[in-house]
C-alpha cells in the first residue's frame, strides 16, 4: 500500500503524518520511544476498508518539538481539524493510550469508538506506584554516556522484547527504537501529566476495545481487566503469544482483532467516507 508522508506545522512543532486508505478514519497512537512505523503493518493491512493516519507525537521520531501528553491531545484535536475529519477511531498503545483517551473525554463526539493496548496505569488502577520504566536511571544514563547507550540499554527492556521470529519485525523495531531522540529525558524539568481518576472514566461513553499482549507485563494485563472491568461499554481481547509490541508480534491477528471490532460500531460502517 503506497504511503503518503508529510509534515504539519503545529504550533511550535513539525510533526510528522502517514495516512493511507478511504473509508471511516482510524488514528493511531504511538507509545513511549516509537513511532509511526510502529503502525506500518496495520496500515497496510486496514488501508482497503478504512482511512488510516498514524503521525509521531511531538518530539518523538521524525517530528519536532517539546514532549508532553497535554499538548499531544491538543495536537490531535488539531490533526483532526487539519484532515476535516468530524469523528474518528482512535487507537493509543501504551502511552499513546494517555492521549487517546484523553482525547475520547474532551470530545466524545469526535470519537468514533476508542482501542487502548496496552494502557499504563491512571488514578484508578491499584499498580499506580510500581515503575515499569526507570526513567530517572534513563535520564542519567543519557545524560551521562550519550543516547546511543540509552539505545542499547532501552532495546533490551522487556517492553521492547518481540516474540516473533520474523526478521523483518525486528529490523523495524531497531529502526523505530534508534530514531527516538530522547528529548523528554534531556528535559530539565519533565512532562508531567495529571492522572485520571475512577470518576473521569464513569464520565465516558465511547465503545471500547482493550488489547492485551499474553506476554504483557503483569502489571499492563492487570490494567487492561481492571479497566474493562470500570466501563461498561469495554470489552478486552487478548493476543496470543505477543508481548508489549503486539502490533509487530502479530500484525495479522492485531488489525484482524480492529477489524472485528470496527465491524459492530455502526459509526464505523465502511459505507461512511471520512
Amino acid at each position: 500500500m503506497l504511503s503518503e508522508d508529510r509534515f504539519i506545522a503545529l504550533e511550535g512543532a513539525s510533526l510528522r503524518v502517514r495516512s493511507v486508505g478511504k473509508g471511516p478514519a482510524i488514528v493511531m497512537v504511538h507509545g513511549w520511544a516509537l513511532d509511526l512505523d510502529l503502525w506500518r503493518p496495520q496500515m497496510d493491512l486496514l488501508a482497503d476498508r478504512y482511512r488510516v493516519i498514524a503521525y509521531d507525537r511531538r518530539g518523538f521520531g521524525r517530528s519536532t518539538g517539546v514532549p508532553g501528553i497535554e499538548q499531544d491531545v491538543h495536537d490531535l484535536e488539531r490533526l483532526l481539524d487539519w484532515f476535516d475529519i468530524p469523528s474518528a477511531a482512535l487507537v493509543g498503545m501504551s502511552q499513546g493510550a494517555r492521549v487517546a483517551l484523553r482525547l475520547a473525554l474532551k470530545h466524545q463526539r469526535r470519537t468514533s469508538c476508542l482501542v487502548l493496548d496496552g494502557p499504563p496505569a491512571e488514578g484508578w488502577s491499584e499498580t499506580i506506584g510500581a515503575q515499569e520504566i526507570p526513567l530517572d536511571a534513563y535520564r542519567a544514563q543519557v545524560r551521562s554516556e550519550g543516547i546511543d547507550a540509552f539505545h542499547r540499554m532501552w532495546l533490551q527492556h522487556p517492553f521492547m522484547q518481540l516474540h516473533t521470529t520474523a526478521p523483518c519485525a525486528q529490523l523495524l523495531l531497531k529502526e523505530i527504537a534508534i530514531r527516538y531522540p530522547a528529548r523528554d529525558l534531556l528535559m530539565d524539568e519533565p512532562p508531567q501529566v495529571s492522572l485520571l481518576a475512577e470518576r473521569d472514566l464513569q464520565q465516558l461513553n465511547v465503545p471500547m476495545l482493550v488489547l492485551s499482549g499474553e506476554f504483557d507485563s503483569p502489571q499492563r494485563r492487570a490494567i487492561a481487566s481492571r479497566l474493562t472491568r470500570l466501563l461498561p461499554d469495554a470489552q478486552l481481547r487478548t493476543i496470543p503469544a505477543a508481548g508489549h509490541l503486539a502490533a509487530l508480534d502479530d500484525p495479522r491477528t492485531y488489525a484482524q482483532a480492529l477489524r472485528d471490532f470496527f465491524s459492530s460500531q455502526p459509526a464505523m460502517d465502511a459505507g461512511r467516507i471520512m
